[in-house]
């Protein structure tokens, strides 16, 4: 009897591990809701935070989730509000959380990116079905594009989390999507494998501040406004030059490192490891050297 119940334990912890995917996802459906006027921002599903715009003709989609299945339960939430087709998806950056759903949007949609951003995309994405959702349309600094008689500006500061992060800036509602420009209650992730860096980040942070907004919307988090945007540059200067100090008094990275008590995430085989922030601002800075 014990062995049997030993057995039925064992068999319910497996089939819990095996289906805990599954529960994550039930436990985070995707979710609307309306930030100001016709502007959209969508949480939960697999994948960053994502938005929306709905135009007087057509809708414009802001990054398009993880997954495919994800993908089309947004689609679906958008055509509870307008039957206006999806004419534009613009994405802020390269990372798979934000660009890996585009298989799930019909294709011909005008894919609107930075052109370090489909170089990035034109590497990773190697399956046939992906290479149909390539960005279209690039630029390099700035773009207007308009949805009707709207506006809206799309604008590239320099290197931060990764070469190719953009603003989505909506003049009139004072709205901005961030992408992965901020993180907040945790330290930013800069990725050098795609050219980011922390000193064009808190360039970047700057000129957003500059921008006429008071609404970020932002990857991961709940919406932001200006004061967390200078906390997190107070944040990453102070730590910038503390470590820029740590290297002038001779101390090593692993030094530095036990400082700022971080510890290396394990790695998996076969997958990239993540460095720290802290990691990062010693590279930047003794590369400088």
């Amino acid at each position: 009897m014990k062995k049997i119940f030993k057995h039925f334990i064992l068999t319910g912890l497996i089939l819990f591990i095996l289906l805990l995917p599954v529960f994550a996802q039930q436990q985070t459906p995707i979710k609307v809701h309306q930030v100001k006027g016709n502007i959209y921002e969508v949480k939960g599903g697999s994948g960053a935070n994502t938005g929306f715009f709905i135009g007087e003709k057509g809708v414009l989609v802001i990054d398009a989730k993880m997954s495919e299945e994800s993908a089309k339960q947004m689609i679906a939430e958008i055509k509870k509000l307008t039957s206006n087709p999806i004419e534009h998806i613009i994405l802020t950056h390269s990372d798979g959380d934000h660009v890996n759903g585009l298989i799930g949007f019909p294709e011909g949609i005008n894919i609107i990116a930075h052109h370090q951003t489909r170089k990035h995309m034109d590497k990773a994405f190697k399956e046939p079905k992906q290479r149909l959702y390539l960005p279209t349309q690039t630029f390099s600094n700035k773009m207007k594009l308009y949805s009707g008689s709207k506006l809206i500006k799309l604008l590239f500061f320099g290197p931060a989390h990764t070469n190719g992060d953009i603003v989505v800036f909506f003049p009139e509602e004072k709205v901005a999507f961030l992408g992965d420009l901020i993180f907040l209650g945790r330290d930013l992730l800069i990725h050098r494998h795609k050219n980011g860096s922390s000193f064009g980040a808190v360039k970047t942070l700057k000129s957003i501040l500059e921008l006429d907004a008071d609404t970020f919307v932002h990857g991961h988090g709940d919406i932001a406004n200006k004061s967390d945007i200078e906390g997190l540059i107070k944040s990453l200067e102070e730590k910038q030059n503390k470590i820029k100090a740590l290297i002038q008094e001779g101390k090593t990275l692993e030094e530095i490192k036990k400082v700022f008590n971080v510890e290396d995430r394990p790695t998996q085989p076969g997958r990239r490891r993540w460095l720290s922030l802290v990691e990062t601002i010693y590279l930047e800075i003794t590369e400088k050297k």
